[in-house]
């Protein structure tokens, strides 16, 4: 029965299990084989720019400090790492180096990240919500209000973070993160300069409901201290609190390649977001043994920054044709409130991209990417 929602048409590994073996296998290659063509060279030369652009701001202003932090985290999280391992894995793990990369070019995502953060907390409409809830939250007593404050930021970071898996569009950018096949100290580390305006709608959202700057700064830093700490490979299980808390076991079903636990455990600080809106997946008697997507990720940084804007088409068409670009921008936009819609409304056994919810056949099993370390 058709209930007037439109699945978002993406092509992914778990399709293969509805299709002949023959047909998914030249699928699967084809996909592999347009995944690993060169970037286009105007792409690539952009990206680079952006690269030595971005090193020597940060040289210049002395912001090399994620070195620092790389090993803090490597010094505080590899000893609970080596004593209490959720899996076994070797601290040299496959892949581990183009993670500590991402992490020292932290000072270089800033840069990139900077106009987004601005342009997407204006186009999130998120400031239409503070603006209407600002007479209210005057009213508040200071106490109760810090607390109303964490609680609606991580209701505005639980939406749009739902929103990067649930809209092909913002999964673009998000699967960078997810593309790591190993959780540890290090893979949060992994992320599209994009995908730091995930938390501009939340931010936007604070300041405009009458909530200081520094308030909502706090909360984003905190955030995202927090959200390292989730990926170590640490075995935390502290069940009575899963409801309660964010631990690690809660977030690393998010980042499972499980069937079971796709789209699931999108919360920042506490699951009641994920209970309410029945998201939440804490299976009591499993953990996650493989995570990672199943679509392939270049191996290098550059190469994944640059692999989400794969045909957008060329950046000189809107000086070309300003008024088909204007059409295909309000198309766009169209399309994607369409995929958010869908994605507030759909029912939990609806999954995004058109997925059925199926066993995951054996012959995927464990064959997130097809690259070798």
């Amino acid at each position: 029965m058709d209930d007037g929602l439109r699945l978002p048409e993406v092509d992914g590994g778990l399709l293969d299990a509805l299709t002949p073996q023959v047909e998914a296998t030249a699928r699967r290659e084809a996909e592999d084989a347009k995944a690993k063509a060169p970037t286009p060279l105007l792409i690539a030369l952009f990206a680079w720019a952006c690269l030595v652009v971005g090193l020597y701001w940060a040289w210049t202003l002395e912001a090399f400090a994620p070195l620092g932090v790389v090993l803090v985290f490597f010094l505080l999280v590899v000893p609970f790492e080596r004593l209490f391992p959720r899996h076994p894995q070797p601290l040299r793990r496959p892949r581990v180096m183009h993670d500590v990369s991402h992490a020292l070019l932290a000072p270089v995502s800033g840069v990139l990240a900077g106009a987004a953060v601005i342009v997407v907390a204006v186009v999130s409409l998120a400031w239409i919500p503070g603006l209407l809830l600002r007479p209210i939250v005057a009213m508040i007593p200071d106490g109760t209000r810090l607390v109303v404050g964490v609680l609606l930021f991580d209701l505005t970071v639980y939406w749009t973070h739902r929103f990067y898996h649930e809209v092909p569009f913002l999964w673009r950018f998000h699967q960078v993160h997810h593309s790591t096949e190993h959780l540890d100290w290090v893979s949060g580390f992994r992320t599209h300069p994009l995908d730091g305006a995930l938390l501009a709608p939340a931010f936007v959202f604070l300041i405009t409901a009458g909530f200081s700057p520094e308030f909502g700064g706090i909360l984003a830093v905190l955030q995202a201290l927090l959200g390292l700490f989730l990926h170590a490979n640490v075995r935390v299980r502290l069940r009575p609190l899963h409801p309660l808390i964010i631990t690690p076991e809660f977030h690393h079903w998010h980042h499972s390649s499980h069937e079971e636990a796709r789209w699931s455990n999108y919360s920042t600080f506490f699951p009641v977001w994920d209970l309410l809106f029945r998201t939440y997946h804490m299976p009591k008697d499993a953990r996650p043994s493989r995570y990672g997507i199943d679509t392939p990720m270049p191996v290098h940084v550059v190469q994944q920054w640059a692999l989400p804007f794969r045909g957008l088409g060329s950046p000189w068409y809107p000086l070309r044709h300003p008024f088909k670009a204007l059409r295909r921008l309000f198309t766009g936009v169209r399309s994607l409130l369409s995929d958010m819609r869908w994605s507030m409304t759909r029912k939990r056994d609806q999954t995004p991209f058109g997925r059925p919810i199926v066993p995951d056949p054996s012959h995927l099993r464990g064959a997130v990417q097809n690259e070798g370390p």
